[in-house]
């Protein structure tokens, strides 16, 4: 929680962005006051001149008419300005701006206005004002068809649809809305200097690439496989496809192998770090019974209790291990070790397993070999 008595507003806080960052104010304990086309402009004047900091996010993307452009960008930030100013209290704004704003365009042009009229607050010393010129924002809650490419190709790769691409060549510069937010957070503590600025973390690249990464999303969660998602553009890209699936597709039906012993499910497959998967043994039951020539496996016991025994396929040296869910461990297999594990206790054993490779039945590397 935040010891900061600064009062927050926030413009367009029912949009995409906003929702965002109303969530992370909210979670560091801030004192916010929502702004959205509802609020009674009453409200909105004296919330904003009451305002330590203002992130102002409002705007237009997608008007009927491009005049619709000034009205909502550079006339809606001149009366924000003007409400700042009359407030008297030197407010900080940040200012959703658009890399855009450099364009000759009707919307270009519409939010190079916007900054105009909080450059003109600033020089005049009634407010610190930092402009955001931002790239394609995307993330969670983004609208398909509207906020960005991304938001669109997540909801229709998210329901088998095909993704539009007009031009694969075409560069895309995009922000991450958590990279957005990391950044954004820190300035009603540390106060920055007025000016434009160019954000950080910024991926470029282009819209068939990213298309091709969305588009083997869904291929991926139904094949039961998991690629390099933990970091970059890809976890991000991800995250936000996730975050697009409709909520009754949000499980993966997996295929269990049954048999007398137990039960051996397959749960996640990676294409460079093997799979993991699970079994289980009925009480008195023994698994395994053969050796790898160069197939690594790690157990942990989830619950139950079980011994694991190992021979070494020439020399015949034995040992054992014990495994039990109230004192878990990684039990690691050995090449050339034959071994098997057997459910000692007086319930079902289950056992989360580790392999190095995905289980290739041409060439499994499985070798049996009883004790």
């Amino acid at each position: 929680m935040s010891s900061d008595p600064r009062k927050i507003a926030v413009t367009g806080a029912a949009g995409f962005i906003g929702s965002n960052l109303l969530l992370r104010l909210a979670e560091h304990g801030r004192d916010v006051t929502r702004i959205v086309r509802q609020t009674p402009i009453e409200e909105a004047e004296a919330a904003l001149a009451e305002a330590d900091v203002v992130f102002h996010l409002a705007g237009a993307n997608r008007p009927v008419h491009d005049d619709d452009y000034l009205a909502s960008n550079r006339d809606y930030t001149r009366w924000v300005a003007d409400a700042v100013a009359r407030g008297g209290r030197r407010a900080l704004i940040v200012h959703s701006g658009s890399a855009k704003a450099v364009e000759d365009s009707a919307y270009g042009r519409s939010k190079r206005a916007a900054e105009e009229a909080l450059i003109e607050l600033a020089s005049a010393g009634t407010a610190t004002v930092s402009i955001w010129r931002l790239p394609n924002i995307f993330g969670k809650w983004a609208r398909p068809n509207y906020n960005s490419a991304i938001a669109t190709f997540c909801h229709n790769a998210a329901r088998g649809e095909p993704l539009r691409i007009d031009d694969s060549a075409a560069p895309l510069c995009l922000l991450h809305i958590d990279d957005l937010l990391d950044q954004w957070l820190p300035l009603t503590e540390t106060w920055p200097r007025s000016g434009i600025v160019e954000p950080d973390n910024v991926y470029r690249t282009t819209v068939g690439e990213v298309a091709e990464i969305i588009s083997g999303f869904a291929a991926q969660r139904e094949r039961g496989m998991v690629d390099d998602l933990g970091a970059g553009l890809t976890r991000a890209l991800y995250s936000t496809y996730i975050a697009a699936i409709p909520v009754d597709q949000t499980s993966v039906n997996l295929h269990p192998h049954a048999d007398r012993r137990g039960t051996f499910v397959e749960v996640f497959k990676t294409k460079t770090n093997g799979q993991f998967s699970y079994f289980t043994a009925h009480p008195g039951v023994t698994r395994g019974g053969h050796y790898h020539h160069s197939k690594i496996e790690k157990f942990v016991v989830a619950y139950g209790k079980a011994r694991f025994r190992f021979r070494h396929v020439l020399n015949g040296e034995e040992f054992e291990v014990a495994g039990s869910a109230d004192e878990p461990k990684v039990i690691e297999t050995i090449p050339g070790w034959a071994h098997d594990v057997t459910n000692v206790g007086d319930d079902e054993l289950v056992v989360i397993t580790w392999a190095n490779e995905i289980f290739d039945p041409k060439h499994p590397d499985t070798v049996g070999m009883a004790f």
